[in-house]
């Protein structure tokens, strides 16, 4: 029995041991030892496991410049986080220590940043790219920076009303601008025609009417993204060729343009199984990029990707304890968890994301195939065989023994999408959220960001 675990992990799943192994019938993810967290902290738990920030950045950073170096490519790579995937003080000082940039998405972005400024983790020579519909506020914000000091903002135009807007705003001193190409998104999806972005045809006869001879303004950035990711597609080849051909077209009559801008979509880990080939698609993607433009006898563009997922997914986890067991037919037997998934994990909800799920203890156990149910009311606050890459196997629950499970690769949006610390569905509290980090000798510690939320604090945003 005790080697049923051992076959699970070393034959079936190949278990990535750089992230888990069981030690004794218990989990460790990236050599913690789990069950020491719950017995500290208990459950719902919310963990944030820094190190693994730093180690996605880091390995993005090698896969590209080694893609270069083989194709000889004579231009720089720009590694940016987009701040949308998680907006926490720990994260961007996390990003921040690894030499790389910043995309932003909305007006309050703007004072986040200001606010790493003023904490020293954020210095004005890095490259801001401003996405994004931009309200006033957002126009007001980006301008104001760009007067504060930061000589590499890139305000990404994403319709052709946008650049008058600078100028309304007080706008005195040239500014770096970037255009989205409004993409075609892939067939089955079910709008055509990316919402973001200027459309293909507009885009050179827009620079030449508009920027070309406005000293205000210098064109510095193509900006391509599709919604589905980067993949290993015709598709995604065919999207990406188009829009390398136009950045093309457009530097030979705009010879301060030197950048592209491919986006984010590196995918994250979503079971055991995942596999993605992460060290091919930057080779193709720099290969590709090179091929067209020595074709068109044009200088390769600096290349910025702006990974968010990527870079903070794979440093969260969800855990929970298992509070009761339903047995509701013959065939369906259910787990509840002392939480919901709807309110922490809400993309399970709304997107049908899959997760690594894993016991966190009791794993010499027999197993049994069950379903997760979250504690609200609502028919949709369940993880099961449907949402997971596969059937949910746990161990059996006997003797009233305490059972843990996690959820792993979970720190991108789902802080954001759910309303940290906000009203949940049905009031079910926000759980503790605890950081993780190492010290200098290679020792983890943890720190308490978040206590459980209160009903006082729910009662008082309702205004009681």
């Amino acid at each position: 029995m005790k080697n049923k675990y051992i076959d699970l992990i070393e034959q079936t799943f190949e278990f990535p041991t750089d992230e888990y192994k069981v030690v004794d019938d218990d989990l460790y993810w990236n050599e913690i030892p789990l069950m020491d967290i719950i017995k500290q902290y208990g459950t719902p738990l919310r963990l944030t496991y820094l190190p693994r920030i730093s180690n996605q950045i880091q390995k993005a950073k090698i896969m590209f410049n080694v893609a270069m170096a083989k194709t000889n490519y004579n231009a720089d790579y720009h590694y940016c986080y987009c701040t949308k995937s998680s907006h926490f003080s720990f994260v961007l000082e996390e990003v921040l220590k690894n030499d790389t940039h910043i995309e932003t998405s909305s007006a309050f972005d703007i004072n986040l940043l200001e606010a790493l400024v003023e904490s020293g983790a954020l210095k004005n020579d890095r490259f801001i790219v401003c996405n994004g519909f931009k309200r006033p506020a957002y126009i007001e914000n980006i301008v104001s920076l760009v007067a504060s000091g930061f000589n590499n903002v890139i305000p990404v135009l994403d319709n052709k009303y946008e650049l008058d807007k600078y100028i309304e705003a007080g706008l005195d001193r040239p500014l770096n601008l970037g255009i989205r190409i409004a993409s075609e998104e892939e067939p089955k999806f079910e709008f055509y025609t990316s919402r973001l972005g200027i459309r293909y045809n507009d885009i050179i006869p827009y620079y030449l009417e508009k920027i070309k001879d406005n000293s205000l303004f210098s064109m510095k950035m193509l900006h391509f993204f599709i919604n589905t990711g980067i993949k290993d597609t015709a598709y995604y080849w065919n999207e990406l060729s188009k829009a390398v051909n136009l950045y093309c077209e457009l530097k030979k009559i705009c010879p301060e343009l030197d950048s592209l801008n491919i986006g984010g979509g590196f995918p994250v880990k979503n079971s055991l199984e995942f596999n993605y080939d992460y060290e091919y698609m930057a080779e193709e993607i720099v290969a590709q990029i090179k091929a067209i433009c020595v074709q068109n006898d044009v200088p390769e563009p600096d290349i910025f990707t702006e990974f968010g997922s990527f870079t903070v997914g794979e440093s969260g986890a969800m855990l929970y304890s298992i509070v009761h067991q339903k047995q509701q037919n013959d065939r369906e037997l259910w787990n509840m968890i002392d939480s919901s998934f709807m309110t922490t994990l809400p993309d399970t909800w709304a997107i049908s994301q899959r997760y690594v799920l894993l016991a966190v203890n009791n794993w010499g156990s027999n197993y049994q195939r069950v379903h997760l149910g979250g504690l609200t009311c609502d028919s949709q606050d369940f993880y099961n065989a449907e949402a997971h890459s596969n059937a949910i196997f746990l161990p059996k629950i006997v003797d009233g023994r305490e059972q843990f499970i996690g959820l792993f690769n979970i720190g991108a949006y789902q802080e954001s999408l759910s309303g940290y610390g906000g009203i949940q569905h049905c009031m079910i509290p926000s759980p503790k959220h605890v950081i993780i980090d190492l010290d200098e000798s290679g020792e983890y510690f943890t720190k308490l960001f978040a206590k459980e939320q209160s009903y006082k604090s729910m009662l008082k945003i309702l205004g009681y």
